[in-house]
């Protein structure tokens, strides 16, 4: 994508989510009405999209590329793991609870999918749905474990086996490689429903920021997490794709998902299990504010090397 492409997505995502902090504002969309539509874009919207990036022509090259930013993807969650369980000792728990889940789990899935579509089309969607299985089985084990007890084998087992973003990206593997066409009335009620995926998770994300504290939510330590989430993480994942020549498409995906805020989930687990809800959510709001002026750097620095 070209620069101008690039600042036309970001300005209609501003857009979107500018709709969605007058609707939160003017009380259309309450705390309800939030559940309702993040469940609608985890279980129906994206799942759809997710499903439609499967549906090419495949591929011996499509599969290597696959395999390698699945690989990738597992280094990035090791290293995150890493990350944050040496840089937040000296935090007291309860923000430091929040901060090593942001940092090992961002909002990949919620908002990098219409970023990696956005930019990069339906390959760049493809291979984000590989990427984000090694984050979604860390999300509810490792992840978890910060705000509970770490979950059983069994209990993490199923909540991954039943996620309806891994049922998806499954049941696509198996179209792409098998090659079986879907009915056209059930593939375009599917690219109907899956096209929701953008507008309405941009507009969810505007309800999430109007509810922010926006005074109160710069810190020392919040900037601190901001920089470790959007620029000194994706960095190391930047420079050994350079280093290694990786497929620009591939490298670029990588970079750009690694680039995400932290994921909304952390102020939603905090709040179920006790934790420091409100400092959640500013850690939250902060990195994705800041990440919609991160991302036009990562990807336009991408694109000078490609």
């Amino acid at each position: 994508m070209d620069l101008i492409g690039l600042v036309n997505l970001q300005i209609m995502m501003f857009i979107l989510m500018g709709i969605g902090i007058l609707l939160r504002k003017k009380n259309i969309i309450d705390d309800s009405g939030k559940k309702v539509v993040t469940d609608l874009v985890i279980m129906v919207f994206l799942p759809c999209n997710i499903m439609n990036a499967f549906l090419i022509e495949f591929s011996v090259e499509i599969l290597k590329s696959a395999v390698m930013i699945f690989i990738i993807s597992i280094l990035i969650q090791l290293g995150c793991t890493l990350i944050s369980a040496t840089c937040y000792q000296r935090i007291p728990k309860s923000q430091r609870v929040v901060l090593q889940y942001g940092t090992v789990c961002s909002n990949a899935g919620f908002l990098g999918n219409p970023v990696a579509e956005g930019v990069y089309g339906a390959m760049g969607l493809l291979y984000a749905s590989f990427y984000l299985i090694p984050q979604r089985i860390v999300m509810w084990s490792a992840g978890l474990s910060y705000f509970t007890e770490s979950p059983s084998k069994k209990a993490v087992i199923k909540k991954i086996m039943t996620h309806p973003c891994i049922i998806a990206t499954m049941l696509g593997i198996f179209l792409m490689i098998s090659q079986m066409p879907l009915p056209i009335f059930l593939s375009d009620a599917s690219a109907a429903v899956g096209g929701c995926t953008t507008a309405v998770s941009m507009i969810l994300i505007g309800t999430i920021l109007a509810d922010a504290d926006l005074k109160t939510m710069v810190s020392k330590i919040t900037l601190m997490f901001s920089l470790i989430r959007l620029i000194i993480i994706p960095a190391l994942v930047f420079i050994p794709c350079l280093l290694f020549k990786v497929d620009p498409l591939v490298m670029g995906v990588a970079v750009v998902l690694a680039a995400m805020p932290a994921g909304s989930t952390t102020a939603i687990l905090a709040e179920k299990y006790n934790g420091d809800a409100e400092y959640a959510s500013k850690c939250v709001v902060l990195t994705t504010v800041l990440s919609m002026l991160v991302i036009p750097i990562w990807c336009t620095l991408i694109q000078a090397v490609s």
